[in-house]
């Protein structure tokens, strides 16, 4: 920091020096690194994937030529539900919302010509995050580059898939193993890889309060941690390498102030309850993206300007990374042009803005500090109900956070339909013969691409030494009847050229599927 501004924070009371503390020390109010920004920008990750692995590799290498500094990949319901497209569920679903991806050819297909020793990769992944963990570990194997050189992250998030995303596969408890299992493996064989995601982004996207994310994404960090604690892992071997993953909406002060209260939040559940000695145990690093839910499709290039708010708040909060949508993405996946125009928002923002020359610009405002503490606060009373319940799991199974969620996204549509809560072109200076209505192109994913990716996953599987397939498979299964990490036979049935529909159906068979009972 600045001399005087370093003047100024020792001239603080005592008391107020602790709950801020310095940037890059601990409780981490305000920020993880000494001088955050100052010396490069967050990482600009766009979310991107759609249709075949080949038009989105085709989107990827596009977006890294102008400029994106890391990838993030979106995957079709197919493949988050660990299916593959020949699948009768996959019907109407085949690389709609994502890449279809369900074998080791469509992984390299995607990573073709992309260094994974150089870049690193963002899978937005949960029930099957072990398997496209393997499919993406076996492609750096085949360019040659060391599991230890490898860096990216998986979601890999599971609690809130039961909360407010839907795409779950298994029970609880094996879920909890599958993800206890990445984290024991990568702490040994894949340093650099964050073996988790833990995301509040969707708990907002599906109608939270900023104090809810915090509270509830917190909540199930504790979770997964308590989980690998009790697999015999030692905190400090794992917890440096957790992420997290949060939502940035219109409120810009809020939201700024929520990100410095769950950094500190994490800072004290780490060190205090947790007994985590590392430093680096105690920091929450997170990726954001804008808010999707709050993309109109009245009027859709207000939503630039909505993106462009959203992804300061992210930045004065602290963010280690960043994906601004696209104006267009209440209408469709965004096209080639507004994928561009969301990219060049952050780095505007990064290169014109002079946002990059403070430190926690915020920091020390009696407005921020007192939301700051506010949301705090209310996060903490829903830590303590998530406790009595008897944790995240329990609470999950009980319909907790569910009921909460819901609640609060019935008070937020009732002020939108009241006109208490005004959005701009939609509920308050609404033309329908506004020129910003004027026509957005949409992207269009063809029927055809089914066809295409059937005829795919059959021809692979035709070509295969079936045996060598069915016996690593078996080995699979008998595995996930001990009490074995799974992560070397996931690998192995890869290598022998199984699917992800056939891995996650072994899966399936012996664990069952989860069935909410709320």
């Amino acid at each position: 920091m600045p001399a005087t501004v370093e003047n100024l924070f020792e001239s603080l009371p005592k008391g107020y020096q602790e709950r801020l503390g310095r940037p890059g020390q601990y409780p981490f109010t305000r920020g993880v690194y000494p001088r955050m920004y100052s010396d490069r920008p967050w990482t600009m990750r766009q979310y991107a994937g759609f249709s075949s692995a080949e038009e989105s590799n085709a989107r990827y290498r596009y977006l890294l030529s102008q400029g994106q500094t890391g990838l993030s990949v979106a995957f079709d319901l197919p493949t988050q539900l660990g299916m593959d497209p020949d699948h009768p569920l996959s019907v109407g679903e085949v690389g709609k919302v994502g890449v279809s991806i369900a074998c080791i050819e469509d992984m390299r297909t995607l990573l073709d010509g992309i260094p994974l020793d150089k870049v690193t990769t963002s899978m937005t992944i949960n029930a099957p995050a072990n398997m496209l963990l393997a499919l993406y570990l076996l492609v750096a194997e085949e360019q040659g580059v060391s599991w230890d050189k490898v860096g990216g992250t998986i979601q890999n998030d599971i609690l809130k898939e039961y909360i407010a995303r839907g795409t779950y596969i298994f029970p609880p408890g094996p879920s909890m193993r599958l993800i206890t299992d990445v984290f024991a493996f990568c702490s040994e064989k894949v340093p650099r890889w964050n073996t988790i995601s833990i995301s509040g982004y969707h708990i907002r996207e599906a109608g939270a309060t900023a104090a809810q994310e915090i509270a509830f994404t917190l909540a199930n960090g504790k979770a997964y941690v308590r989980a690998a604690i009790e697999a015999g892992l030692d905190v400090d071997a794992f917890a440096p390498r957790l992420s997290f993953f949060f939502a940035s909406h219109n409120d810009i002060l809020e939201e700024a102030a929520k990100f410095r209260a769950a950094r500190r939040m994490w800072a004290r559940i780490m060190r205090h309850e947790f007994k985590a000695k590392d430093p680096k145990s105690w920091m929450l690093r997170f990726h954001t993206q804008t808010g999707g839910s709050t993309l109109a499709a009245q009027e859709p290039l207000n939503n630039v300007v909505r993106t462009a708010y959203q992804a300061l708040a992210a930045v004065l909060g602290g963010t280690q990374s960043l994906h601004t949508n696209a104006y267009d993405e209440a209408l469709g996946l965004p096209t080639e042009k507004s994928a561009l125009l969301a990219l060049r928002t952050q780095q505007i923002l990064a290169y014109e803005s002079g946002i990059t020359k403070a430190i926690d610009p915020l920091g020390g405002s009696f407005y921020v500090e007192h939301l700051t503490d506010q949301l705090e606060a209310q996060a903490q009373e829903y830590l303590d109900q998530i406790a009595k319940l008897g944790g995240a799991v329990a609470a999950v199974e009980a319909g907790f956070f569910q009921r909460e969620i819901e609640e609060s996204a019935w008070e937020f549509q009732r002020q939108v339909e009241s006109g208490q809560r005004i959005i701009v072109g939609v509920n308050r200076f609404n033309n329908p013969d506004s020129p910003l209505n004027e026509h957005t192109p949409v992207q269009k994913i063809s029927d055809e691409l089914a066809n295409h990716r059937k005829a795919q996953i059959q021809a692979f599987r035709a070509k295969r030494d079936g045996q060598a397939t069915g016996n690593a498979l078996e080995a699979l299964r008998q595995a996930a009847r001990g009490q074995q990490n799974l992560m070397p036979y996931i690998l192995d049935a890869f290598r022998r050229h199984a699917t992800l529909g056939e891995v996650c159906g072994v899966l399936r068979e012996e664990w069952g599927e989860y069935q909410p009972s709320y």
